[in-house]
């Protein structure tokens, strides 16, 4: 339909728009947008830092989108957690921060929901176990950014050396373990429960014992399950008690030692991520990688670890920050990222391309073990509470005299006043 104006009206109606324009921040000039961005810094130094690829990025963004400016904040693993959270406290918050848990903020009201800010294609290009673990109240505010799994590796050389191949289930675990201490190898399995990474390590083996965190029909927590508790039971018995696990206590083994120790040829097996299967190809140990086997043989699945995405309300830049993350999520940036860092892309299209790709060979049993796996509970408030919980107690559940039950009851306990809080 046509409408007419007078000359007066139209010039009115123009100003109008012109105003609107000026304010929408989309023009360029003094109207300007800066999306302020705080992510986490996955390299290990100047040369690897994240920080090169978040400008990069940045800087591509910006001259495609005129009007919209990145402020790039990147921050060490140990902090930015800390940090992100002071500025929330403080009236600051980023417009996006890319960190490792979202749910705090979502159940707080001060995050965007997905359906605020992503085109569709970019929103259902999401792994679907993912999605779902990016949810709270069934709706997502957790935006994968990367992911990974875990892997059951060991050392060949030791294995040909002591005879024998790759575990199967529970008992070749033992067996192999024990063939490898006749040997000599310093630790032929390690269990590393310190408080660096106990949460995912118990997982794995909760997973591989056919328990698990929470019950599968309602989600609440399921932590001293009777799966769980045998689980314990046998690692105590059967591995620990038996002099299988190495000089240092799993409740005093961190997660970095028990790596440095299987890339200088002293760990005989241990659970591990893509970039320990890097690091130690570089110190010359030929790695054979399984997926962590069950009692009786393949586990009900592995363990899916992801980091998070979330774009904070304050600000108001709704539109500008959509239109960031859907480029952020384009596959030749969600590639260009995993692919620096040895990690799993988050979408279906990044996913196939990476496993048709034959420079990322070594990635493809992570990748095939992705669509299956399952993940901690991100989106649970309480998961912080118990996640600190496991590393300060779980270790003592293996050591001699405990008793396994008594120490998951204790932090099933916790969980359950952790979510009777919320």
């Amino acid at each position: 339909m046509r409408q007419r104006y007078s000359g007066m009206t139209a010039a009115i109606a123009a100003l109008g728009m012109t105003m609107a324009l000026a304010g929408c921040g989309g023009t360029g000039g003094a109207a300007d947008v800066t999306l302020k961005l705080v992510a986490a810094d996955y390299g290990t130094n100047a040369r690897t830092s994240s920080e090169k690829y978040w400008k990069a990025l940045a800087s591509e963004f910006e001259s495609k989108n005129p009007g919209i400016k990145i402020d790039v904040d990147v921050r060490p693993w140990k902090t930015i957690d800390a940090d992100v959270a002071e500025m929330v406290e403080n009236g600051k918050a980023p417009d996006i921060a890319q960190i490792g848990s979202y749910s705090h903020y979502a159940k707080q009201e001060k995050l965007y929901t997905a359906d605020e800010l992503l085109s569709v294609p970019t929103q259902s290009n999401f792994l679907s176990q993912l999605s779902e673990a990016g949810k709270v109240h069934r709706v997502q505010y957790g935006l994968p950014f990367v992911a990974s799994t875990r892997l059951l590796f060991y050392n060949e050389d030791l294995f040909t050396e002591a005879g024998i191949s790759a575990p199967k289930n529970w008992a070749d675990i033992k067996s192999d373990a024990e063939a490898l201490k006749e040997k000599g190898v310093t630790t032929p399995i390690a269990i590393p429960l310190g408080s660096e990474e106990a949460q995912s390590e118990t997982m794995m083996w909760l997973l591989s014992g056919g328990g698990g965190y929470t019950d599968t029909a309602d989600g609440s927590y399921n932590i001293d399950s009777p799966q769980n508790i045998e689980t314990f039971q046998w690692l105590q018995k059967d591995l620990v008690g038996a002099g299988l696990t190495g000089p240092v206590a799993p409740r005093e083994l961190d997660r970095a030692t028990a790596f440095k120790a299987f890339t200088s040829g002293q760990v005989g097996m241990l659970n591990g991520h893509p970039t320990l299967m890097q690091d130690a190809k570089k110190s010359g140990i030929k790695v054979g990688m399984v997926p962590l086997p069950g009692t009786n043989g393949k586990a009900k699945s592995t363990m899916g670890v992801a980091d998070w995405m979330m774009a904070f309300k304050q600000n108001g830049h709704r539109r500008e920050v959509g239109r960031f993350l859907d480029y952020t999520y384009e596959d030749k940036n969600v590639l260009n990222f995993a692919g620096q860092y040895d990690l799993l892309p988050v979408t279906y299209s990044a996913n196939d391309a990476m496993v048709a790709d034959d420079s990322h060979a070594d990635l493809r049993k992570f990748l095939e073990a992705l669509p299956a796996s399952e993940l901690l509970p991100y989106g649970k408030n309480s998961w912080g509470t118990v996640s600190d919980s496991l590393k300060k107690n779980i270790g003592r559940a293996v050591e001699k005299g405990a008793s396994p039950s008594n120490v998951l009851g204790q932090i099933a306990r916790d969980a359950s006043s952790a979510e009777a809080a919320e």
